[in-house]
């Protein structure tokens, strides 16, 4: 059967085929520790849920906006305004079926053919297939380990050019949960000042800090950058709300109009009892916001810790997110069933069908010779995929 030619350079994500992978091996029985979760494990608050519940009880339960809710989209001016000190206007906002559909809206309205994209790896694994379906091109900037995942202005200067259409940053990051300080913001926005591209900040992992220093973004610390600035987040991660899909965009007007013209021709709005339990998650209580934080915190050390211990692995401590991205190279030269190991792919196929330990791969991220370990899973599952991955470095010759 003939397809769209635009879908050839396009891969599935790597986290979720690895994941439902997992899932798979986990439904017949296998006892698989799986540590690739992009998702918390913690429930949807309780007054979240009630609010949703209520919702349907009202039968609230028909087609909205396509851009969402007014009250919806007035919550989250709220919210920027007093987390974010960012001030825009219900009209700026567009609500999508989740963070992605809103850079996936993003790309479609803004992104011509041969227009470029820069994205600094290592990098959200949609980020450059996402670009490509608009028909845009990805640049890649490479970000080191040893220099804290900063980049280096200079590089990101060499890469901006008349076809420079977009900068990405996401802070903290996925995968290598860096987030970038207020003077690195300062350094990007030098290096952009001169360019009329749009600045694309995906804030989805804003709440989950480990670090005493706020969060910032770019238009904080920039504020003459604000009209070109477009911020994504979502309820994804700070709420636990994965599959009630709702994110959001904010920016400039023009642009927001444009997104959801492409929005009212694709899903048309969020789903309706979603966006009313998403307003609660707003307006409600943090309490279960800076508990999930605080168990995060203790996993990352237990995480973190455990790595380090296991020969020829190295790994850094994130400073937020809920992803661990140790290097492996220490690993590699070494041979497991008179195979030698080579690179990342090689090391998760194996972990996953020898030792039941389900990790991803750096590779699909843009840097070889990493793994993302995650720990949005039980003390008890980080526990026994550490304890697994030893074995596996143990067996090693």
């Amino acid at each position: 059967m003939k397809l769209a030619d635009r879908l050839r350079p396009i891969h599935p994500s790597a986290t979720f085929a690895l994941n439902a992978k997992a899932k798979a091996l986990a439904a017949t029985g296998v006892d698989v520790a799986s540590l690739v979760a992009g998702e918390p494990d913690f429930d949807t608050p309780d007054f979240v849920k009630d609010a949703a519940v209520a919702a349907l009880k009202s039968g609230f339960t028909k087609y909205t906006a396509s851009a969402g809710t007014a009250e919806l989209r007035s919550a989250i001016c709220d919210k920027l305004k007093n987390d974010n000190h960012l001030s825009f206007r219900p009209e700026q906002i567009l609500v999508s079926c989740g963070a992605k559909h809103s850079f996936f809206n993003f790309c479609q309205a803004a992104i011509n053919p041969g227009d470029e994209v820069i994205i600094f790896s290592p990098y959200w694994v949609s980020y450059p297939d996402i670009v490509k379906l608009a028909g845009g091109l990805p640049v890649i900037v490479e970000t080191r380990e040893e220099d804290q995942y900063v980049p280096d202005p200079e590089a990101l200067r060499r890469a901006l050019s008349p076809r420079t259409r977009a900068l990405v940053i996401n802070s903290p990051s996925n995968p290598t949960g860096a987030v970038l300080s207020r003077a690195t913001l300062e350094s990007i926005a030098a290096a952009v000042r001169r360019h009329e591209c749009l600045i694309v900040s995906d804030d989805i992992y804003e709440k989950l800090l480990y670090q005493p220093e706020p969060f910032v973004n770019i238009a904080n610390v920039a504020p003459d950058l604000f009209e070109r600035t477009v911020v994504i987040n979502g309820m994804s991660k700070a709420f636990a709300m994965t599959g009630w899909r709702v994110g959001y965009t904010a920016g400039p007007q023009p642009l927001i109009n444009a997104m959801t013209l492409v929005q009212d021709q694709s899903t048309s709005n969020a789903s309706s009892v979603s966006q009313k339990a998403a307003v609660m998650a707003l307006r409600g209580p943090t309490q279960a916001l800076h508990e999930m934080v605080a168990e995060f915190r203790t996993r990352r050390e237990l995480c973190v810790s455990g790595l380090n211990a296991v020969d020829g692995v190295r790994c850094r401590s994130p400073e937020g997110a809920f992803y661990t991205f140790p290097s492996i190279r220490g690993l590699f030269g070494r041979t497991f069933k008179n195979q030698r190991l080579t690179d990342s792919m090689q090391v998760s196929a194996t972990l996953l069908e020898d030792f039941q330990v389900a990790v991803v791969p750096g590779l699909p991220f843009g840097a070889e010779g990493y793994l993302r370990v995650s720990f949005a899973t039980s003390r008890a599952t980080i526990e026994k995929g550490l304890a697994r991955l030893g074995q596996f470095v143990s067996a090693l010759k």
